[in-house]
């Protein structure tokens, strides 16, 4: 087969940089918001250009970060005083909530006696935050649900397990999924009427996210540990919502935490490499791999090396770029998804292990 002439590879290289000149001018004005858990801070970046452009100050451990377009709030899980799941010296009850365009505090919401919020999901349609706290000697791990307006509790619902992690709302926002690190099972929640409706089998899960139509959930299993043996072989296990079954498993070649699904219907995940090391709960980590799987037929796309211990993943709206935060190497990596080639690398600051950790994409405001 005949090479393309250089003509032709200037010519495409071209209209590539016209495209990606596009693409920047498009994200003018939207922001990367990250968080550090040592920092403790949240951090905001130009989303065309990269350019920091603010770091507030919040309280310690700072976990996930959640957007609410609608209020132009942004939300923030604070799940323990220090350290992380496990591995802390004892569980926060509070969650920040900031203004995302000034960039200050609005208020700080303590979830007391609920402990160790983590995961949020939003419904905008119902104005309805959900955050995922984890359990105590008296009742199981739940579910918080939080107006948005009023940015009050309205109540709680179990979900049978110790520690739910992450947590999701189907589309239409009747449905909630909980993954739980230790126990062997996907909580399923009826989100209407606050009842606990089943438990999908899968051995111990982690990061997760719900297909556009809400008929499939992709959760990453099993529980990462690097001081004990798997499970069973990670890779993302796809749930069939009707079911509540297990249809498939794509593989993935180490330990996944993080999935995300992009407005253009692929399938993110975030892959942990590490060696053991002597006192190190995390183990001595390697480079990790952003892998990338079809939403339609299940294929295997590809996979870019990003930062030490990819913890959480998110998108830009059109689709074209991943954001990849590294939590150990305190780095957010921004992946081309069209060429699957960095673009980019951003660093957070830290005080000290751990770093970058929940990310929000901030549109401008109209």
């Amino acid at each position: 087969m005949s090479q393309p002439s250089r003509t032709a590879r200037t010519s495409r290289a071209a209209r590539a940089a016209r495209a990606a000149r596009a693409a920047r001018a498009a994200r003018a004005g939207d922001v990367l918001a990250v968080v550090s858990q040592s920092g403790p801070t949240v951090s905001f970046f130009d989303a065309a250009t990269d350019r920091h452009l603010d770091t507030l100050q919040v309280l310690a451990e700072p976990h996930e970060l959640c957007f609410d377009p609608t209020q132009r709030l942004l939300w923030c899980s604070s799940a323990y005083h220090s350290g992380y799941y496990h591995a802390n010296s004892g569980r926060r009850t509070e969650l920040t909530v900031i203004d995302a365009d000034t960039r200050r505090i609005v208020e700080v919401i303590d979830l007391a006696p609920e402990h160790g919020p983590h995961g949020l999901a939003l419904d905008t349609a119902r104005g309805r935050l959900y955050v995922s706290v984890e359990g105590g000697e008296d009742r199981p791990g739940g579910v918080v649900v939080i107006d948005t307006a009023t940015r009050r509790p309205l109540g709680r619902i179990d979900t049978d397990a110790p520690g739910p992690h992450w947590f999701a709302v189907s589309p239409d926002g009747r449905t909630g999924f909980a993954t739980n690190k230790e126990a062997p099972f996907v909580s399923v929640v009826d989100l209407e009427r606050g009842t606990l409706t089943a438990k999908v089998e899968v051995p111990g899960s982690e990061g997760l996210a719900v297909s556009p139509d809400g008929t499939r959930v992709y959760a990453a299993g099993p529980y990462f540990s690097a001081s004990a043996a798997p499970a069973a072989a990670p890779g993302i296990r796809v749930i069939d919502v009707p079911t509540a079954t297990v249809t498939a498993v794509l593989p993935t070649d180490s330990p996944a935490l993080p999935v995300h699904l992009t407005s253009t219907g692929l399938l993110l995940a975030g892959e942990v490499r590490s060696t053991p090391a002597p006192g190190s709960a995390l183990g001595r980590q390697l480079p990790g791999r952003l892998t990338v799987f079809a939403t339609d037929d299940h294929r295997r796309l590809g996979s870019v090396e990003v930062g030490l211990f990819p913890l959480t993943i998110t998108s830009s709206p059109d689709g074209g770029l991943a954001y990849v935060a590294g939590v150990v190497s305190s780095t957010v990596d921004v992946i081309d998804l069209a060429t699957l080639t960095p673009v980019s690398r951003l660093t957070v600051p830290k005080l000290a292990d751990p770093g970058a950790h929940g990310l929000a994409y901030l549109p401008r405001a109209e």
